[in-house]
């Protein structure tokens, strides 16, 4: 077992390491779109690539929800075939959001020897999760 200050030291050896192994501009928190982001995740039980609803109005995370369902189809037949669709999403802090996501589970950020895998998929999912957010953005934020 890590102790709180270890364990954020492996998180942040992590994520300096993706981004030296995928030096890349990623969209994440840059959609144009208030309380809508594109997120990372990795933790001691799985990876997760997803779009974020967060916004504080619930009609309007309906909103967008609703938005990115209609185009459910086409996520999965043209970018992530394994996506799932959570309008209710409970984080670690038990706030809920809505959330479009692909997992991977079974991997651990305290492994270092995952690393190199989680990297590979985090990058591939990411970036097919870009290319269809910037190909339907305008449908999007109507």
């Amino acid at each position: 077992m890590y102790s709180r200050a270890e364990s954020k030291k492996i998180r942040q050896e992590f994520w300096t390491c993706f981004g030296k192994s995928y030096p890349r501009k990623w969209l994440l928190y840059n959609t144009k779109i208030k309380d809508l982001s594109l997120k990372f995740t990795f933790t001691r039980k799985f990876a997760e690539v997803s779009i974020d609803l967060d916004a504080p109005d619930e009609i309007m995370r309906q909103y967008y929800f609703e938005k990115l369902q209609s185009l459910k189809t086409i996520l999965k037949d043209e970018f992530l075939p394994e996506v799932v669709f959570a309008e209710e999403y409970e984080l670690e802090n038990r706030k809920i959001i809505s959330r479009v996501y692909v997992s991977k589970y079974g991997v651990n950020i305290h492994k270092k020897e995952d690393w190199p895998q989680v990297m590979a998929w985090l990058a591939q999912n990411m970036d097919a999760l870009e290319r269809f957010f910037l190909e339907y953005q305008d449908f999007i934020e109507q």
